[in-house]
Formats: structure tokens, sequence, C-alpha cells
């Protein structure tokens, strides 16, 4: 479904697996969607993590100049969150729920 003028998309958000395990051919769609999130000059809000496929991500489409968000909760933070990273910006929440709304 192709935008309107009037409604273009500026923000976009992907919440995918912490890591990919066996599923190793999500790697390249991955890294493809994050490209096409920058070239399309859409900011990018994640859930936050590191690692596996949230990391590929975030990291394709902020090289490539997107705006990046990741959002984690506050329990997760010691298992995969942004700190001393240059992948933009993390936002830390109580919990699920203030994640997703």
């Amino acid at each position: 479904m192709a935008a309107t003028p009037n409604r273009q998309f500026k923000k976009i958000c992907v919440l995918s697996e912490f890591n990919y395990g066996k599923h190793k051919e999500f790697v390249e769609a991955t890294i493809d969607l994050g490209r096409s999130i920058a070239e399309r000059k859409l900011h990018l809000v994640y859930g936050g993590g590191n690692r596996g496929l949230s990391k590929l991500v975030s990291e394709a489409a902020f090289i490539r100049g997107s705006q990046v968000l990741g959002i984690i909760p506050r329990a997760l933070k010691p298992l995969g969150s942004l700190t001393n990273s240059s992948t933009g910006e993390e936002l830390v929440v109580s919990g699920m729920q203030e994640r997703i709304t």
C-alpha cells in the first residue's frame, strides 16, 4: 500500500527475535530491512537489544543515517542494552507493558 502525501510514515517499529539461532537465513533479510528503512529516510524504533536480529536491524539502519531508538525494559537491560554503543539512543522503561504503549 503506497503512502499518500498527507500520510507518509516517518517512524517504523521493528520487534524481532533476540537471537537468530539456527535460522541464519534471517540475517541477510534483517540487514536488508535496516538498509531499506534508512533508504526511505524512516526513523527506527526497536526492542533495544544489542544481540541477534535486533542488533542487526538497528546497526544497518543507523550506519546508513536513520535515527534509531531502542526501548528496553529495565529488567532486560543487563541481558543486552545499548550502553556504550554507537547505535542510536536508548530509553529504559519500567516493564514490557510500558515498552509497547
